[in-house]
């Protein structure tokens, strides 16, 4: 009975470390664009950037921004139209600098999502690293998609990677309610044990 009853403890406590919070260096990689966006106009710091700022602030990780070389034009349209091309042809744009992954276990991963999916130089970026028994915890701004298809696309990118409960928040809302904002980041990162 005794041998039972420390199994079951010991099983107990395996299952409840599985929900704590991952240990080691944490990395907060973020696309986001600035100029004319919908739903909030033209923007001088991108919806994602906001919200990845204030994940770093809370859990002190390092932020690094992932960014085309070739930057997206200023006008929402035409940035659209670009996206929707470059999904299409499943087109990996060249990235303006590199950031390495190997000295970090927890990545989090934020992006806007552009037609259901993150923008795909964000799967430039992805793509170029190892990201094998590493914690990936994706985060989004959307105006009514919520996180799209853009979860499948990252574990089928990123097979050996560990997936923590995602966050999709309204650009509108980080951009013209960062109290609001913060307190769903706030919430969320309790919840993940951060």
């Amino acid at each position: 009975m005794k041998r039972l009853f420390t199994a079951l403890v010991l099983s107990v406590l395996a299952a409840s470390c599985a929900f704590a919070a991952p240990k080691g260096k944490t990395l907060v990689a973020v696309f986001s664009k600035t100029g004319e966006q919908y739903a909030v106009g033209t923007i001088a710091e991108g919806n994602t950037m906001i919200v990845a700022k204030m994940i770093a602030q809370a859990t002190g990780a390092d932020l690094f921004e992932i960014r085309p070389a070739k930057p997206y034009p200023e006008g929402y349209t035409v940035t659209t139209e670009i996206a929707k091309k470059e999904l299409n042809a499943n087109v990996r744009p060249a990235l303006a600098e590199d950031k390495d992954v190997r000295e970090y276990d927890t990545v989090f991963l934020g992006y806007p999502i552009w037609w259901g999916e993150p923008p795909m130089a964000v799967l430039t970026w992805l793509e170029a690293h190892d990201f094998k028994g590493k914690t990936v915890i994706p985060f989004a701004t959307h105006e009514g998609s919520g996180m799209g298809r853009s979860e499948r696309t990252l574990k089928q990118t990123l097979p050996g990677a560990n997936f923590r409960t995602s966050l999709a928040l309204r650009g509108a809302t980080a951009q013209n309610d960062r109290p609001a904002a913060k307190k769903a980041v706030d919430k969320w990162l309790t919840g993940l044990g951060f």
